[in-house]
């Protein structure tokens, strides 16, 4: 068994509860989304390779999250001008928060250690979150492969929903 990130909220707890605003400037008190079931999927960074597949993976199955009934929400340390240039960019249907202040980020436990090209840094880890309609995390989903995500996502979603 692989060992978890540390810090990590726990499995069927209420997901933390935060306050982002979005690309436009609107807030987003995650307490709001209560009776439907939410995607938060944190990444390292607005319109790199990774990032951008991810984004887009989601947004080419966003009909599918809509016809669910899925709140998706993309969270990263980027500006909210970031976001809107990455969300007009890429054509993204969904919400993207910003969190400049890393506040929730580490009340995650997604802000932590990575390496790149032997180079080791702080930096947010690509997980996501499935929160159902009690505001409880369903599914936690770590080191996160950007190309598959949102199906990913979606099948464990209906496999839920038929239990």
């Amino acid at each position: 068994m692989k060992k978890s990130q540390p810090g990590l909220p726990k499995l069927n707890r209420i997901a933390p509860r935060f306050t982002l605003s979005d690309q436009n400037g609107k807030t987003h008190p995650l307490a709001d989304e209560r009776g439907h079931w939410v995607l938060l999927y944190f990444y390292p960074k607005d319109d790199t390779p990774g990032c951008t597949k991810e984004a887009c993976g989601i947004r080419d199955s966003f009909p599918d999250f809509k016809k669910l009934k899925i709140a998706v929400f993309g969270i990263s340390v980027d500006s909210a001008a970031s976001h809107k240039k990455f969300e007009e960019k890429y054509d993204l249907p969904f919400t993207l928060l910003a969190d400049e202040k890393k506040e929730v980020v580490k009340k995650y436990g997604v802000w932590g250690k990575k390496k790149f090209m032997g180079h080791s840094y702080e930096g947010t880890l690509r997980t996501s979150f499935l929160i159902d309609p009690q505001g409880k995390i369903a599914k936690i989903y770590e080191n996160v492969n950007p190309v598959g995500h949102a199906e990913e996502v979606l099948a464990d979603l209906r496999a839920l929903l038929r239990t």
